[in-house]
């Protein structure tokens, strides 16, 4: 599957912002999603992720309470909703693809990842 994520920006600390990741392709219903991130010299880290229902998610202790992860299986999109936003949130965010089991925080084990989308959060 393809995957485009859009929707980042630059804010302030507090704020709020909606990534999008639209997936290409009629199986998107079949693959269980996440959000990763990548900060500027630190490894790519589990955000969230969400089974292939939207019904089971999961999520990074350090972003628990603040974003949320959903899909729209009818649109071949999932979102994350983040809140509280924090300058130790920035990032370039990607979202992923897995045929594996839902909730993993193994970047190894998601099969297509999209290109990334840059948030930087002010402080």
């Amino acid at each position: 599957v393809q995957l485009q994520a859009s929707g980042g920006g630059l804010l302030q600390a507090g704020g709020s912002l909606r990534l999008s990741c639209a997936a290409s392709g009629r199986t998107f219903s079949s693959y269980n999603m996440g959000w990763f991130r990548q900060a500027p010299g630190k490894e790519r880290e589990f955000v969230a992720a969400i089974n292939w229902s939207g019904v089971i998610t999961y999520y990074a202790d350090s972003v628990k309470g603040r974003f949320t992860i959903s899909r729209d299986n009818a649109k071949n999109t999932v979102y994350l909703q983040m809140n509280s936003l924090k300058p130790e949130d920035t990032a370039v965010y990607y979202c992923a693809a897995s045929r594996r089991a839902a909730g993993s925080k193994l970047v190894n084990e998601y099969d297509d990842w999209g290109q990334g989308t840059q948030v930087t959060v002010s402080s």
